[in-house]
């Protein structure tokens, strides 16, 4: 499965020791993520269905997908937004009893991302978990970046190693969003926040 980015040639990408994910209270202010991933879920289903209420109250073809999740339903909400895999999404039907909660995934989320690529019926757990995170409400204390959802293309990661206790991962990606990548800003693969640590204008 292709990892997707938030801000895509080729970058180094930088990942920090692990550390324990701080606990986030929600809130229905204005709110982003912070690309520090608060658990691992698992996608129960993935599904086409022919009566899915539309934006305007119609019924149509759409997609669905249903996460099972702890930490992210503590606090949740329908109408409430949560971050699978990177992906800014909207919770319409949540499952507190089998801590399961359903988003519908639009065209543009399809075309842009790899959650279509997801398979629950996989023997791989590669193609049925997904990061997943609370949003954090802005102006409180945030230990990541500022990290909207809204994920711009899909990118490859071509090579990774170890530096000591560090793990870099070098990716590459469509050239038209090179301008936006430069080295110690932040880019959000998978969802994950990672610091750019070098920028290059090929594949080396």
């Amino acid at each position: 499965m292709k990892p997707h980015l938030l801000l895509l040639p080729s970058i180094t990408a930088f990942a920090p020791p692990l550390s324990p994910a701080a606990s986030i209270k929600p809130s229905r202010s204005l709110q982003m993520f912070t690309g520090i991933i608060e658990e691992m879920g698992q996608v129960i289903s993935l599904e086409t269905k022919d009566d899915i209420q539309l934006w305007d109250g119609t019924t149509g073809a759409g997609t669905e997908m249903v996460v099972r999740g702890d930490i992210v339903l503590e606090g949740a909400y329908l109408g409430c937004s949560i971050s699978v895999n990177g992906v800014c999404l909207t919770a319409t039907e949540i499952d507190f009893d089998n801590k399961q909660f359903t988003v519908g995934l639009a065209p543009e989320t399809l075309r842009k991302t790899n959650l279509g690529t997801y398979n629950p019926n996989s023997s791989s757990d590669k193609q049925k978990t997904a990061n997943l995170e609370r949003a954090s409400e802005i102006g409180g204390r945030n230990s990541g970046h500022f990290v909207q959802g809204h994920v711009d293309n899909v990118g490859t990661i071509i090579d990774q190693w170890v530096d000591d206790n560090s793990l870099f991962f070098k990716v590459s990606f469509p050239k038209e969003f090179m301008r936006y990548i430069v080295p110690k800003g932040f880019i959000a693969i998978d969802g994950t926040s990672l610091t750019v640590c070098d920028v290059s204008t090929g594949v080396e």
